[in-house]
């Protein structure tokens, strides 16, 4: 629980020792969630996957034939499949378990007469809870104080235009704060509040299965009917050579058991699963587990400019009004400081800085030599640089007590406060973009005058806002212009840099003006000198389509034009990353291929549209978040070229040896044994390998791409045909020298696939264990691939034999060598493919993205 204001006595609101008995009475505030499925249905669930249905089937097949030795190794490696299958589901679920904890929404509540921020699963009625723009409804509500408020209700009664509430009036739980403030008294929460009945009819609606996991499906049954054929192509072959019809039909389900990769399906789990664990942990929360999948996609990042690309602790440095300009100096948040020019110590500064401190909702208590703010830190900084010139200001709203307000919104890009004093004299001040306040006045010659001032503040890259001040009577009056600056974060220049590198196009879209974005663009290298900027005038009507390719900037935007934005770019083909905070971002991020919204310092509406959350609000994350894409895709990738490489030597050498004169290769118990070992733990292992630091130094893959293609198919017959030839030499060699055939065909084709999953693995950054599940698993392999061949029961079971230690030697010569094939073809493929192009403007050895610690984080302000 963390405490946002300064204690104050307030008879509202309920104590910590009510609000525990209430929680204790009532239960979280949580809406009803799906039953946990049982172990039983965990299981089914993975019986039900074509290839292990295909594995079931050949387990009756030998059953019914009274094979009860290849019964018991394919039952074996049906039950490891789906041990594996589950324990991997489980933690699945309590990865996902731990995100949805950590993106859990916070809520502001009066509890013993302050106000605190808590969790909104900690939430009782009776609870009061201060509601803003941006906000997501956390209970049913009960409206105590409402100003300006708009709700947009959508998501519970399908209206697709905000409604306004006022005080005394419901809101319920999921509904969205659009604009304005309110304080309310909780009345229901979790189960019996709106969003909760209506969740409780949902509950047992299960997850949808991701795109890739859609495209894998495919290819499962694909490969299921593929491996049929073979294996009645094995099957009419072994009877045509005078074999018996019940050693044929074993001997062809063998086959087809080992020819498909039956774990995959626990390899994209683990890896999807873990991969979104990994990502929390960089402080990356993954909100839907598509997103995972896609972020290593991403072609285009486009990003906003406050607290993300800036340091997000605006600082006034320039005031103007008509008696001249003054500069405002000290540290952003440092009591130090002082307002300096020739007009400083005159009257219409003073009334520009009372003013920015009357319209304005933020907070400011001296802490030592330093400034705490609550509130906006855009209303921080102009409470600051009033301070800066004469701390009394401060006390301005004593005097001036406020009686009405228009909060600030994205289309009046504006805010409007009435004020009154003792005397019964009312005051009314505007303050927003200069472009819409200073339309508002009466004296046009004024006008241009401050918005000349207020373009030559903007190209010298501050963020200007105009104050104006609205009579009863009469037209309104100019009062003047403050310019801020937001310096760009340190690493920014580097995070455009990493883009780049990694063949993704930054972008920058933004509400300032023009001017403001470009130096901050330039400044931080996302436009060059030549860089192109276009307004959202321009957007709106159509001018960016034709050259979106060519745009570095977009400013001025509103939240329908930051939508066509994204379209545009999207029907280049681009695959679409948006970073936003605000509720006007809300639209973009949700039209986004990823959204990202701003986890410390977003909305919380903003944070429901996104599909990743960065909790610490740095956008060197989304780049560590695109790596881990990359990896998990790359990881799949790679299992699908062991496994199958492996199946494919299996039926090539059933299938060729007999032709070059050995009649019996394998027997079906053998060819099993080789599969459970190769595509069992070493196969789930791939999930979890390292990212190779080279796939940041390329483009993106295309999300339309065949989770087999850029080259794949080809490198899996390329291994299969290998492996194929040096276990059809070893059954040769073995026959020339009267050893045990079988079983060095055997050793050699298990091995020889071991080997190559070593071939595969990804680079090491680290010595650790954490980075080497993949050679354990395979040296576990190893080890009971040689005691099958050399331990009597084993050796009973699968018809192995003890061979000579130069049968041995033969064995691990010709095993290893489709593995050294592989790697010195992948070692030539790095160095005629440098990393990167020259123009990516990637640094040698910025790779932060691989560090076990993650991006640096954000200090606060």
């Amino acid at each position: 629980m963390t405490a946002i204001g300064p204690s104050v006595h307030d008879d509202r609101g309920l104590t910590s020792g009510e609000a525990a008995r209430r929680l204790e009475r009532d239960g979280e505030n949580v809406v009803p969630r799906a039953a946990p499925r049982s172990l039983l249905g965990r299981a089914a669930r993975q019986l039900a996957d074509p290839m292990i249905v295909l594995l079931c089937a050949a387990l009756a097949v030998v059953l019914a034939l009274g094979d009860r030795v290849d019964a018991t190794i394919i039952g074996a490696v049906v039950v490891l499949n789906t041990i594996i299958g589950v324990v991997q589901e489980v933690r699945a679920e309590h990865a996902v378990a731990v995100l949805d904890e950590l993106a859990s929404p916070e809520v502001r509540v009066l509890r013993d007469g302050q106000i605190v921020v808590l969790p909104a699963a900690r939430l009782v009625v009776g609870d009061e809870v201060r509601l803003e723009a941006g906000d997501v409804v956390p209970a049913d509500l009960a409206l105590t104080e409402a100003v300006a408020l708009e709700i947009d209700e959508a998501a519970m009664t399908g209206e697709s235009v905000p409604v306004r509430r006022r005080s005394g009036e419901e809101v319920l739980s999921g509904t969205v704060v659009t604009r304005g403030r309110a304080v309310a008294e909780v009345v229901r929460t979790g189960a019996a509040s709106g969003l909760g009945r209506i969740a409780g009819l949902i509950a047992a609606t299960g997850l949808r299965p991701t795109p890739l996991q859609r495209r894998l499906s495919r290819l499962s049954r694909q490969l299921v009917w593929l491996t049929a054929g073979l294996a009645v192509l094995v099957l009419v072959l072994a009877v045509l050579r005078g074999a018996a019809l019940a050693d044929s039909l074993i001997l062809a389900v063998s086959l087809a058991v080992a020819a498909i990769p039956e774990s995959l399906p626990a390899v994209v789990s683990v890896a999807l699963a873990l991969g979104a664990l990994r990502m929390a942990r960089r402080s990356a929360i993954v909100r839907w587990l598509p997103a995972v999948e896609t972020l290593g996609s991403v072609s285009v990042l486009a990003s906003d400019k406050t607290g993300t690309l800036t340091e997000g602790r605006m600082t006034v440095r320039r005031t103007w009004t008509v008696e001249g300009a003054c500069d405002v100096d000290g540290s952003a948040y440092g009591r130090g400081g002082a307002v300096r020019g020739t007009s400083a110590q005159g009257s219409a500064l003073e009334r520009l800085l009372r003013d920015v401190v009357l319209c304005n909702d933020a907070r400011l208590t001296p802490v030592d030599d330093l400034w705490s703010g609550i509130g906006d830190p855009l209303e921080v900084a102009l409470l600051i640089a009033a301070a800066r010139l004469d701390e009394t200001l401060l006390d301005a709203p004593l005097e001036w007590r406020r009686v009405d307000e228009t909060p600030f919104d994205s289309e009046s890009r504006s805010m409007t406060t009435v004020h009154e004093n003792g005397a019964g004299v009312r005051l009314t001040v505007v303050k927003g973009a200069p472009e819409v306040v200073l339309n508002r006045l009466g004296d046009a010659g004024g006008a241009d005058l401050a918005r000349a001032e207020a373009n030559a503040l903007a190209r010298a890259g501050f963020r200007v806002l105009a104050v104006i001040e609205v009579p009863d009577r009469g037209a309104a009056e100019l009062v003047g212009l403050v310019g801020m600056i937001d310096p760009p974060r340190d690493d920014a220049a580097a995070v455009i840099s990493a883009c780049r590198a990694a063949g993704i196009r930054p972008l920058l879209i933004t509400g300032d003006h023009a001017e403001t974005a470009l130096a901050v663009a330039r400044a931080v290298g996302i436009a060059g000198p030549g860089g192109e900027v276009v307004e959202g005038d321009a957007v709106a009507r159509g001018e960016h389509v034709a050259r979106v390719e060519h745009i570095d900037v977009y400013a001025r935007t509103h939240p329908e034009q930051k939508v066509d934005i994204v379209d545009a770019w999207q029907a280049q083909g681009h695959v679409v990353a948006m970073t936003g905070d605000g509720v006007n971002d809300a639209p973009a991020l949700r039209r986004a291929d990823i959204g990202v919204a701003m986890g410390r310092h977003g909305t919380e509406v903003a944070r429901q549209a996104a599909d990743l959350v960065l909790a610490d609000d740095d956008l060197r994350t989304v780049v560590t978040a695109v790596a881990e894409g990359r990896r998990i895709y790359a990881n799949i990738r790679t299992f699908l070229r062991y496994g199958l490489s492996g199946g494919l030597a299996e039926v090539l050498v059933i299938l060729l040896a007999p032709f070059v004169g050995i009649a019996t290769p394998l027997l079906p118990g053998q060819i099993l044994w080789i599969n459970m070992l190769t595509h069992g733990i070493p196969g789930v292992a791939f999930g979890g390998e390292p990212l190779d630091p080279g796939l940041m130094q390329r483009p993106s893959p295309s999300p339309e791409r065949s989770v087999l293609g850029d080259g794949l198919v080809r490198r899996i017959l390329a291994g299969g045909v290998l492996i194929a030839i040096v276990s059809i030499t070893a059954g040769l060699l073995a026959s020339a020298y009267s050893w045990h055939t079988t079983t060095v065909v055997f050793l050699t084709l298990g091995l020889a696939q071991l080997a190559l999953a070593i071939a595969l693995r990804a680079p090491r950054t680290t010595r650790g264990l954490a980075e080497r599940a993949l050679e354990l698993s395979v040296a576990a392999a190893v080890g009971l691939q040689v005691l099958a061949a050399s331990w009597a029961p084993l050796q009973d079971l699968l018809g192995t034999r003890t061979v000579e230690p130069a049968a041995w030697g033969t064995v691990l010569v010709l095993a290893a060598l489709p593995a050294a094939v592989v790697k010195v073809s992948a070692a030539r493929h790095r160095v005629a493919q440098p990393a990167s192009s020259p123009e990516s403007g990637a640094r040698p050895g910025a790779k932060w993205w691989t560090s076990a610690s993650g991006p640096g984080k954000k200090t606060d302000s």
